[in-house]
């Protein structure tokens, strides 16, 4: 027992460095695990050995990864792409994997059967580290972003048949026919009832399991569906991956998805954790460094060959050669589900140890490289196209449109929330705007609805040239995403160095950062919060309300430097104009709930109800039988004195 704690708590502490250090060097955090299987494994300082059972906890980390992948799998979404995901990316995965066949087969020598499992590992790519690079450069949205995408979503759907068929080929190959037939018609037998009778099911029962309304009974039966849908595929002789993939697929035509996904997330990643942790202790390392040569060739084909089919199928579609090369980067690594069918073949002795410990090595390489050689072909695109797609004549010309007859306006970098709140303040004084997003639905949907927005990276200098830079009065940065809006920032600069920018930030840590880049003023959504949460527990607690505000009023001050005059009464109109004017929400326990407006008689009390929001409808001069409701928000105006009056009446009853 001593010794087993020991080695557990060495595996933890390598471990948590490992993913500290890859956390910092912004690599994935598979990777990681990888190094630490290779590092304490039994080809590494030999501090763990194999055993059935981290191999079968290792398993499970597989198991709730294909139930995350099920969670996120849309019809709808898969409609919408289609063409690109069935045919791009059956494509892709199709001559890879015969373009692998015949390598193996004709000069190599091996069986078929061993270059099938080869292909079918080395057609896949890693959906969690390309997906994350992609957010991350803000490309999702763009030409080669979506392409990689649709070809990411069929690999995924294409596991779920290499799951089957791997089992079937590593038995007696006399019996391969019979074999498959009976494998193939066990899925669709398992798949349709699953599909056919589970969905109704599904959601009826987690309806009932929700309405005992306990965190800790949801979370058991989340496992006791993962679990149990995994045992029934097992017991029909499929894989255990399988049962979890049908699970998320039903979950997630519920309204119970994304409370299920946060709630499997901490299983799923420590599992899978460990999963890349044996995997890693798989790997010979000593054979690999013998056989080094050998391992590079196989990488360089593994990552050249399956960038030219790419490539090739990219220029089918009539894609530019800058797109066809990014598109090839994204996809030219292995991925975690290679690295699974790989292990699974090695378990059912279907390749040999020494085409194993090879291939291995080249796939995990890949994923090492993945990174570095998305970013290096990304920057070579631009190089080649002065832009990328997604910045083209078309779309340059899209945006020198709607920005043509506007001069002092304001370009807002992002149309999300924050984005659209301040277009509609905006619109209320006359100054006109135009909007750069990157999300395409939301793009459609502002556009639909008349709003000003266009497609555009606004760290790209022609895109702000198009928007009018030149006769901009102001530019506010939206994003959520620091790097993004450092971007912006530097673009800007370039362009028009003394534009006053107003910048959207987390907290206070990114104001001093943001400013020595530019910026003209921060705001930092952390710092608003709290001080809205402090005057409301002032005010909560019997501080006069004026009191309250005069208190947010001075921090304020301290941190906006182009308002400093405003807070400390300079400009005593617009002080005037700012407190006369409260949004109060009536509390659940609120004295005036159940009184009508003309009972409360706010009026005599020189107190005006200018409008009541309730449920996110706004009524402008309500009726004076209107009822007073819990959660109501009440606009009153009036003198300050006489609003700290009314607000006490209204939530305690007392003046």
């Amino acid at each position: 027992m001593h010794s087993t704690l020991q080695s557990l708590l060495l595996l933890l502490g390598a471990t948590v460095f490992a993913v500290a250090l890859a956390r910092q060097l912004r690599l994935p955090t598979m990777l990681a695990y990888l190094v630490v299987g290779m590092a304490v494994g039994p080809h590494g300082a030999a501090f763990f050995a194999e055993s059935e059972e981290v191999t079968g906890f290792a398993e499970f980390g597989v198991v709730f990864l294909m139930f995350s992948i099920g969670l996120e799998f849309s019809l709808a979404r898969l409609k919408a792409m289609r063409r690109l995901v069935f045919g791009f990316g059956a494509a892709q995965v199709l001559f890879t994997l015969l373009g692998t066949m015949a390598v193996t087969i004709f000069y190599y020598g091996q069986d078929w059967r061993v270059g099938f499992a080869i292909g079918a590992a080395c057609a896949l790519s890693s959906t969690a580290i390309v997906s994350k690079l992609l957010a991350e450069r803000l490309e999702l949205h763009s030409l080669p972003g979506r392409q990689t995408m649709a070809v990411l979503l069929f690999q995924d759907l294409a596991v779920v048949p290499f799951l089957i068929v791997l089992p079937a080929l590593a038995r007696n190959p006399d019996d391969l026919l019979p074999t498959l037939s009976l494998a193939a018609a066990q899925a669709a037998l398992v798949l349709a009832v699953m599909v056919v009778f589970g969905q109704r099911l599904m959601r009826r029962w987690f309806d009932t399991v929700a309405r005992r309304k306990s965190a800790e009974l949801f979370m058991l039966n989340v496992l006791l569906i993962v679990i149990g849908l995994s045992w029934i595929t097992s017991a029909a002789g499929l894989s255990l991956a399988l049962g979890a993939f049908i699970g998320g697929m039903l979950i997630s035509e519920t309204p119970y998805r994304h409370q299920v996904e946060a709630d499997i997330r901490p299983f799923r990643d420590v599992l899978l954790g460990l999963f890349f942790v044996t995997i890693g202790m798989l790997l010979d390392v000593g054979y690999v460094a013998r056989h080094l040569l050998w391992v590079l060739l196989a990488l360089a084909f593994l990552v050249i060959a399956k960038g030219a089919v790419v490539m090739l199928l990219t220029r089918v579609l009539r894609n530019t050669v800058e797109v066809g090369l990014q598109t090839s980067a994204q996809l030219a690594q292995a991925g975690e589900f290679g690295l699974v069918l790989i292990a699974l073949a090695n378990t059912g002795r279907l390749i040999p140890p020494d085409v194993y410990q090879v291939t291995m090595a080249a796939m995990l390489l890949s994923m090492f490289v993945a990174p570095f050689l998305i970013a290096r072909v990304s920057s070579l695109g631009r190089g080649l196209s002065a832009g990328e797609f997604a910045h083209r004549t078309e779309v340059i010309h899209d945006i020198a449109v709607r920005s043509m007859n506007a001069s002092a306006h304001v370009i807002l970098c992002g149309f999300g929330r924050t984005g659209q709140t301040l277009a509609r303040f905006l619109e209320r004084e006359g100054i006109s705007f135009i909007a750069l997003d990157i999300d395409t639905a939301r793009i459609r949907q502002a556009q639909e609805a008349g709003e000003n927005v266009v497609f555009g990276n606004a760290d790209r200098r022609e895109v702000l040239t198009a928007a009018g830079i030149e006769r901009a009065r102001a530019v506010v940065i939206t994003y959520a995403d620091q790097a993004a809006a450092e971007k912006a920032l530097a673009a800007l600069q370039a362009l028009r160095p003394g534009l006053p920018v107003i910048v959207r930030a987390q907290d206070d840590t990114q104001i001093e950062r943001m400013k020595a880049l530019g910026a003209s003023e921060v705001v930092p959504e952390v710092l608003e919060g709290s001080l809205m949460l402090a005057a409301q527990t002032l005010t909560q607690l019997g501080v006069p309300i004026e009191r309250a505000l005069e208190q947010v009023r001075n921090i304020r001050a301290e941190r906006y430097a182009s308002l400093r005059a405003f807070y400390r009464g300079e400009s005593d109109r617009l002080q005037r104009l700012a407190e006369e004017k409260l949004a109060l929400v009536i509390e659940p326990q609120a004295w005036a709930i159940g009184r009508t407006l003309g009972e409360l008689a706010l009026a005599g009390r020189g107190v005006v109800v200018e409008a009541l929001r309730r449920r996110g409808v706004r009524a402008e001069s309500p009726d004076p039988d209107t009822v007073v409701q819990a959660d109501d928000v009440l606009i009153l105006v009036g003198a300050r004195e006489n609003l700290s009056v009314v607000e006490s009446l209204l939530l305690a009853g007392t003046e």
